[in-house]
């Protein structure tokens, strides 16, 4: 299996979620990460996402505020990079408004047939990304953790189901 290009970024500036380990083929993984109609299944800081999925589109979102605060937000980023069974990226890009940036990468890794691991990591990007990561790098860190966790509970779930 070729390696992922996947651009370094400062670790002072990412979050990586916990690894978690998936009783599930990276296929089936693969279907739920896409299957945005079905976020609020299972998913429980993207709780609505719409896009085409293609590159450039943007993924329109609804996210529960970690940081505190008790109403979701909306959120927009644009896909940017799809690798079917392996990688689902998306971005935020600076603005005349917002200088913010930061990039979105949600991995799986094929263990074997029958069973993969899956991360994800925020890349704070631009002059801001210092702050920003100051800001909001624990509450990310917690919602990443939380997605990571549930994913893996959804789809071991699934795949025992569709085992029986």
């Amino acid at each position: 299996m070729s390696e992922l290009t996947i651009p370094e970024y400062d670790p002072a500036t990412t979050v990586r979620s916990v690894t978690v380990e998936i009783d599930a083929p990276a296929t089936l993984v693969w279907q739920v990460l896409v299957d945005l109609e079905r976020y609020p299944d299972w998913n429980p800081f993207c709780i609505s996402a719409k896009s085409t999925l293609e590159i450039g589109a943007p993924i329109e979102m609804l996210l529960t505020d970690y940081s505190g605060g008790t109403e979701p937000f909306p959120w927009v980023e644009y896909v940017c990079a799809v690798v079917p069974e392996r990688l689902l990226s998306w971005e935020l890009l600076p603005t005349t408004e917002s200088r913010q940036a930061a990039r979105r990468d949600q991995v799986i890794e094929q263990i074997d047939e029958n069973r993969c691991r899956y991360y994800s990591t925020d890349a704070f990007l631009g002059e801001e990304a210092h702050q920003i990561m100051e800001d909001t790098g624990a509450w990310v860190l917690r919602a990443f953790d939380k997605t990571a966790v549930s994913l893996k509970k959804h789809c071991d779930a699934l795949y025992a189901e569709r085992e029986r």
